[in-house]
């Protein structure tokens, strides 16, 4: 059986076959477009049953990915940390879209445990309103900060909350206080009363979005203490399916929750673990930090560690931990729920509708 690794760019995608011993057995050059993918699969389909390793810029490459998956062949994706040491080991010099290609397939020769990519689901819909809305908040803090200094150039004893910048209430108090005021300084604070107005509404709207996509994925992690809707859309759309981890320990290891042995002899050691998923990481120091702030379980676990000696620190990542192998059952439960995934044969139908 070939291994085809597949090197893709904007305009074009490389793949270069090998066999089990890694040697190119051949390769191509197509172009990013549906020819140039219909093209790849009719090469592909000389080397008949082969894995197809995929060089993971899904940004780059996922329409690819999409036609390949409906194509029946089975895809794999390789970070690019891991080509660094397959081209080293290349008897081919320098740097080219097909050592790159090449690289990637002896990386999935040498690797047996790679990713397995997917068809994209609901899980990607969440996880790009969930960075939609990540972005509009950027904005809107920053139109706020300088709404602040506008506000105190016109009136330094103007009652502006803290975070009132976010409620329409506010909004509404500051625009009939800004009414009174000419010139150029109170005339650009309306401009951004109106801007962090707009923002506050598309935010808004899109919370109430991403409740009804939680609550109809994963509603069983409402229910964890402390978990609300824009961390268990974090969680959801970072995840991308909790049944492609084969533990719980496998999907503490991607939240970055799982720590690092660091030990030699006889004395087991470990280290805080600054990899895995950040965004996810975050989701879920914010559950433990909300449990040990409200009390109940989370609290009193906490206490305990505690009490056994460990520092607040330690111990808030020892109850991260246990908040992330509780999501990791939440979401198992929930999708052992939801109904069995469409046949290839289904996503071919709906993808030519």
């Amino acid at each position: 059986m070939h291994v085809v690794g597949i090197d893709g760019h904007k305009k074009t995608h490389t793949l270069v076959a090998v066999d089990q011993l890694g040697r190119r057995a051949d390769d191509i050059t197509v172009a990013a477009t549906p020819a140039g993918h219909a093209q790849a699969l009719k090469w592909v389909a000389r080397f008949g049953q082969v894995v197809l390793a995929i060089e993971d810029c899904r940004h780059l490459t996922r329409r690819f990915e999409a036609d390949l998956l409906l194509a029946g062949h089975a895809v794999v994706r390789v970070h690019t940390r891991l080509m660094a040491g397959a081209r080293r080991s290349a008897r081919e010099r320098g740097k080219s879209d097909p050592i790159d290609a090449e690289a990637v397939a002896r990386v999935a020769l040498r690797e047996p445990d790679l990713p397995r990519a997917s068809l994209a689901g609901p899980a990607r819909d969440v996880k790009l309103l969930v960075d939609h809305r990540r972005r509009l908040v950027r904005s809107r803090t920053a139109a706020a900060n300088k709404l602040r200094w506008f506000l105190h150039e016109i009136d330094p004893e103007l009652p502006v909350p803290s975070r009132g910048l976010r409620r329409l209430c506010v909004f509404d108090l500051l625009d009939a206080e800004l009414d009174g005021h000419q010139g150029v300084v109170a005339e650009i604070a309306r401009d951004l009363v109106g801007e962090c107005r707009r923002l506050t509404v598309q935010i808004n709207g899109l919370e109430v979005r991403l409740r009804r996509l939680v609550e109809a994925l994963a509603p069983s992690l409402l229910d964890i203490p402390g978990c609300g809707v824009i961390s268990a859309a974090v969680i959801i759309g970072e995840a991308a399916g909790a049944s492609r981890f084969k533990s719980k320990d496998a999907f503490a290891h991607f939240t970055g929750t799982a720590p690092i042995p660091v030990w030699s002899s006889n004395k087991v050691r470990v280290r805080l673990n600054r990899g895995g998923n950040r965004s996810i990481n975050h989701a879920l120091h914010m559950i433990a930090v909300t449990q040990v702030r409200r009390g109940g379980e989370g609290a009193e676990y906490f206490a305990k560690q505690l009490a056994r000696g460990k520092t607040p620190k330690e111990a808030v990542r020892l109850l991260r931990r246990r908040v992330s192998d509780r999501v990791f059952r939440a979401l198992i439960a929930d999708e052992s729920d939801t109904q069995p995934a469409a046949s290839p044969a289904d996503l071919r139908l709906s993808v030519a509708a």
